[in-house]
């Protein structure tokens, strides 16, 4: 089993349950795990960033998920990760924030802060509580992923944003139209799969969804991806492969030996 390492830390602010806010601390992990794109030392993986922190640079608070690309640039100064020129980042969603949990919001920002470092991708899907449209997205040069895939370097990414839920709530839909979605993605059979709902783990308190399980268990990519809940253990098999939730954790996959598909 893959043993996450806790190379750095973001402090942070959140809402808290009930109103108000709280302190938090938002945890950095090393992971062996692949496959990396062709130009990709790593890939900096990370989701359900719903908080507010200082940047390195100074200046008011701003979204986490900002703060944590603008951290990036310090991390590879300290050798902590690669340079930003050959880190992929890969974004699982619900990154707004606001004084009251389950807010929805606007989150370009966010990707809009990791493009311009120069990483040589960013891709992702929405969460249920991000405003963000692919077009807004492309822009920036990323790619909002719902229901689609994209190669890069050679390894293909497909995913499929928001969760199962009542489709009159933002960022939900219907269980058999996200079925429907899921099994059209995993026909391209990518090597890495993107999701803001994942399936649930193999060990006690890795929740998720079973029907997003039943459907991936038959022919897993090497990478689920994927947040919405937390894990305590960040990491999972599933089949050949393996799932790593970021439900408010950065995970920086350094490769290993896996086949692309």
């Amino acid at each position: 089993m893959m043993v996450p390492e806790t190379i750095a830390a973001v402090p942070y602010s959140r809402a808290r349950r009930g109103g108000g806010t709280e302190s938090a601390v938002l945890p950095v992990q090393r992971i062996g795990a692949g496959p990396l794109p062709d130009g990709c030392e790593a890939l900096v993986v990370a989701g359900d960033l719903q908080g507010v922190a200082a940047s390195p640079w100074g200046g008011d608070p701003v979204l986490l998920g900002v703060a944590v690309a603008d951290h990036l640039g310090v991390w590879a100064e300290q050798g902590l990760i690669p340079a930003v020129e050959r880190v992929g980042v890969v974004l699982t969603g619900d990154l707004y924030s606001a004084d009251r949990r389950g807010a929805t919001g606007r989150v370009g920002d966010v990707w809009l802060a990791f493009a311009v470092l120069g990483c040589p991708l960013v891709v992702g899907v929405a969460g249920n509580h991000d405003v963000v449209s692919a077009e807004e997205v492309a822009e920036f040069g990323g790619v909002l992923l719902d229901g689609g895939s994209v190669v890069r370097g050679g390894v293909r990414f497909a995913g499929v944003g928001g969760i199962v839920g009542d489709p009159r709530r933002p960022g939900r839909r219907r269980p058999e139209d996200f079925a429907g979605r899921l099994d059209r993605v995993l026909d391209e059979e990518p090597a890495v799969l993107v999701l803001h709902e994942g399936p649930h783990g193999d060990a006690p308190g890795q929740a998720g969804s079973a029907l997003v399980r039943e459907r991936i268990a038959s022919r897993p990519p090497a990478l689920t991806l994927c947040g919405h809940v937390h894990w305590e253990r960040p990491v999972s098999p599933l089949g050949g492969g393996h799932i790593i939730n970021v439900d408010a954790r950065v995970a920086v996959l350094t490769g290993r030996s896996s086949p692309r598909r």
